[in-house]
Order: C-alpha cells, then sequence, then structure tokens
C-alpha cells in the first residue's frame, strides 16, 4: 500500500462518524487508545498477529486444576514396602518364586534368586481405611485426599529409559516432557516466574540427565527452568547494590537491541533466550518475595520440617513449590533421589536402610504440602502426583530389590482427583499389575484431562506426523476422576 493509499484510507475517516469500538480506539485522543489496545494485546500474546507461545491459552475441555506438582521419587521406590501390603509374599520368603505367577525380565536379579519378604508393618489408615506402610505414617494421615494407583506399569527396566517413558512417554531422549506438552496446552499464568519449574536433587544427576525434564521437538519457549539444589535456588535474584532499576532496563535494552541485530525467523532458540532475559528482569524486581521462605510462620516451616534433619532439604523444596503455583507456575518437579543408587529409592543392597531413609527424608514434607494446599484452598486446582520410574521386585538381590516395572504403585491427589480410593491390584507376591493395569500413557491422559486438555486435540506438527504426550492412546483413569 502507497503512501498516497494511506492518506486517502485517513481522510476518510476523518471525514464521517465513528461507527464502532475499533474505530474509537483508534482515534481517541489521536491513536493513544491503539497504544494501550497493542500492549494489552501483547500481554495476551497476539500482537501484529504474531502468536506469544507462552500467552494464556483456555482448554478445550472444562479444566479441575490449573496446576500440578510431580514429586519425582527417582530410582524406584518399592510397591511392597509403601503402598502394597502382600502377605503372602512374606510366607514364602525366602523360596524360589512359584510357577504359575509367570516370568519377570530383571537386570540383575539371578535366575536362582529367593522371593524377600517385607519387615514393614501396614496398617489402615482415615475414615477410607486405605492400607500404608509404617514408612509413611505421614502421608497416611492424608489418605482420605489421595487415590492410589496399584496397578501401573512401563515398558522399561533400565534406568533412562524407564525415566524417559515416564517424562515423555517414549523411551528414547528428543520428546517432550509432560510439563513441556501442560506448558505447551495452556501457556504461562505469571509473568514474574517460569512457567515450568524442576527442582532437582542435592546429591546429583539422575541416568536419564536433564533430557527427560525437556522440550525434546517444541519450541524452546516450553523448556523447563532448572532450579540450583540447596538453600539458593536462584542465583542473582537481587539486583547487585551498585546496580539500580534504570541501570538495569538499559542493558537489557542493549542485550535485546544486540540479540534482535542477529535474530533471523523461526529461531525460536533465539527468541526464547531473549524471553528468558526479560523473565530474570522480572523476577529480579517482581518475585524475589516468592523465593523468600522467612515470610513463611514458624508453624508453616515446622510443619514441612525446615530447619532440621533429615527433612530440612526436601521440606524447602516442597514448600516453594506450594509458593510457585501459589503464584501462577504451571508445572513443578520437586525431586528426590540424585547421583549414586544408594542416594536414590535404587535400593539394591539393602532395601530396609534405604527405604526408611529416603521416607525419613520425604513423608513429613510432601504430608506437609498436602494439608497446607488444602488449607489454603489449592489443593483443588493443584494436582499432586507421587511416584517413581517403576518400582522393586518381589525376589531378593542380596538385602535389596531389583529394578521391576510388570507392576507398582503411584498416587494422585488433588485437581479434581477422588481421594480415599484405590485403582488397581497386583498379584499376591506383587509381581505383575493384575487388576485394572494402567500403563504411563494412562497417567498423562489423567493429568492432561484434569487440566481440561484433550490427549486427541493436544498435538504438534513434527516430521510430518503429529505428535503428542500418550503417543499411541492413553486411558483417562474413570475410577478416580
Amino acid at each position: 500500500m502507497s503512501s498516497n493509499e494511506f492518506s486517502l484510507t485517513d481522510h476518510r475517516c476523518s471525514t464521517r462518524a465513528t461507527r464502532n469500538r475499533r474505530e474509537v480506539i483508534r482515534d481517541a485522543f489521536c491513536g493513544f487508545g491503539s497504544l494501550a489496545l497493542a500492549s494489552m494485546l501483547h500481554d495476551e500474546g497476539a500482537i501484529a498477529g504474531v502468536p506469544n507461545p507462552l500467552g494464556s491459552k483456555s482448554p478445550g475441555l472444562k479444566p479441575r486444576a490449573r496446576s500440578v506438582i510431580f514429586l519425582f521419587m527417582a530410582g524406584g521406590p518399592s510397591q511392597l514396602e509403601t503402598f502394597d501390603n502382600k502377605p503372602l509374599l512374606n510366607k514364602l520368603h525366602g523360596q524360589p518364586r512359584p510357577a504359575e505367577f509367570g516370568e519377570a525380565k530383571y537386570q540383575f536379579i539371578q535366575n536362582d534368586a529367593k522371593l524377600l519378604g517385607c519387615k514393614r508393618s501396614f496398617r489402615k489408615f482415615g475414615e477410607s481405611g486405605i492400607e500404608v506402610s509404617d514408612l509413611f505414617p505421614h502421608i497416611g494421615s492424608c489418605i482420605d485426599d489421595i487415590a492410589v494407583l496399584r496397578s501401573c506399569y512401563g515398558d522399561q527396566v533400565v534406568h533412562s529409559a524407564a525415566q524417559y517413558e515416564l517424562f515423555s512417554g517414549r523411551t528414547v531422549p528428543g520428546f517432550p516432557s509432560m510439563g513441556s506438552w501442560g506448558l505447551y496446552g495452556l501457556g504461562a499464568e505469571s509473568e514474574s516466574l517460569p512457567a515450568y519449574v524442576v527442582m532437582p536433587d542435592p546429591s546429583g544427576a539422575l541416568e536419564a540427565g536433564q533430557p527427560m525434564y525437556m522440550n525434546g521437538f517444541l519450541p524452546a519457549a516450553y523448556q523447563p527452568t532448572m532450579f540450583r539444589p540447596g538453600n539458593n535456588p536462584v542465583m542473582n535474584l537481587d539486583l547487585p547494590a551498585h546496580v539500580d532499576l534504570k541501570k538495569r532496563q538499559r542493558t537489557l535494552r542493549l542485550v535485546r537491541e544486540l540479540n534482535e541485530a542477529t535474530l533471523q525467523t523461526g529461531d525460536d532458540e533465539l527468541e526464547a533466550r531473549l524471553k528468558s532475559y526479560d523473565l530474570a528482569f522480572r523476577m529480579q524486581t517482581r518475585a524475589p518475595e516468592v523465593f523468600d521462605l522467612r515470610q513463611e510462620t514458624r508453624e508453616t516451616l515446622d510443619l514441612y520440617g525446615v530447619g532440621r534433619q533429615p527433612t530440612d532439604d526436601y521440606g524447602r523444596r516442597c514448600l516453594l513449590a506450594r509458593r510457585l503455583v501459589e503464584n501462577g507456575v504451571r508445572f513443578v518437579c520437586v525431586v528426590s533421589g540424585g547421583g549414586p543408587a544408594t542416594m536414590q529409592w535404587d535400593a539394591h543392597s539393602d532395601i530396609e536402610e534405604n527405604h526408611i531413609r529416603k521416607a525419613s527424608e520425604t513423608d513429613q514434607p510432601i504430608a506437609a504440602l498436602l494439608t497446607d494446599l488444602k488449607r489454603r484452598g489449592l489443593l483443588d486446582e493443584t494436582l499432586v502426583l507421587w511416584g517413581g520410574e517403576f518400582g522393586r521386585s518381589p525376589e531378593a538381590q542380596g538385602k535389596g530389590r531389583d529394578h521391576h516395572n510388570l507392576g507398582f504403585s503411584m498416587f494422585m491427589a488433588g485437581g479434581g482427583i477422588r481421594g480415599g480410593r484405590v485403582v488397581g491390584a497386583t498379584d499376591e507376591i506383587g509381581l505383575r499389575a493384575v487388576e485394572s493395569p494402567h500403563h504411563f500413557r494412562d497417567i498423562h491422559a489423567t493429568m492432561l484431562h484434569q487440566l481440561g486438555l484433550d490427549q486427541h486435540q493436544l498435538t504438534y506438527r513434527h516430521l510430518g506426523r503429529d505428535e503428542r504426550l500418550t503417543f499411541l492412546e492413553g486411558k483417562v483413569i474413570d475410577e478416580i476422576v
């Protein structure tokens, strides 16, 4: 369109009465109204017809939850020592597995391995009377808000592949995690906090590494923000003493102009980096109080076990997870376990020592999280998922148990999940899911459903194929929704 055409348009507009709201905005105060509208559209991610990938989106279904906290018990907690009491296993302790239970493939257990009984005691909790191990007395007190899934299974018995499948539905790296899919489907709620956060264990990295949490082939805007382990999860959150707000704004403007000078269309990695600078600035100016646990009451800190061992670290991270979802973060993963096997739930050598130690670190903080969310009115809109990449074998590996993917326990709470229920069952020795078996993709489908996302509609075109989180077909677990 030429400059003459523009002038003709302006002339036509000036010689007739304003007819609609759009023209009112355009004409008001010589166009200042349109500037305000442009700012509003930018916030909503629609300026100049270029969508903001993190702009808030309306889900296709009626949402029951707006955020997810995944309590990832890395290494594989034993179903037999936690939520799945098997008296027959104790009776058969020290004997070979009876042939009628079928075969199972393990990573380390020998063919002549004997069954290993469980030394934990179980009792019924709550009005629902669900049995929970004495490893989890605090979680047991919340059991009426929890749906225990005793019949979960996966396809892999190796840590890395099983962790990929747990997070992305695939057994190889390079596919988006459930956190990235959720962010892709819903967008971000907060402008001053990252929308997808992973809080790793301070003991070290896991077998699948950072790729299991990542965005895969989704645009880089949907990648997680990895917090640092320890008491200082975000470095340089405050402005330096010698830098005022105007200086920081000028620095950010210069960085953006330099980056935009070489920005090419479709370079989502650089676009995501630009947005990360903007987010970092907003975090420095608006969000430091979110990370300051000193604002919590002494009663709340004690509830989570903050300030005493062995609950201090996981308690801090669970409390921070509550503060994050309270302020609009979509997906938070709080990892328990890292580094060598003994520092994970990977109890090969001594199931008793390992699980007593790991449970003592996490039981109180997890129950505190559920309690705190509920009393603040946040549990109804926050889906809490607990579990690992597999369970543990009924057979002994020394005094421990091997990896086991054929039947194990996970649980869900909040976010519209009906608590005080048990779904499915394993056989009498905890070897295989035999009643209402649920694959990881069923967990994913249920999570998406509670967020208001249809697994069939939430797709992304990649290499000529419409990819989705549930890959083949996930089944929403109707018994708990």
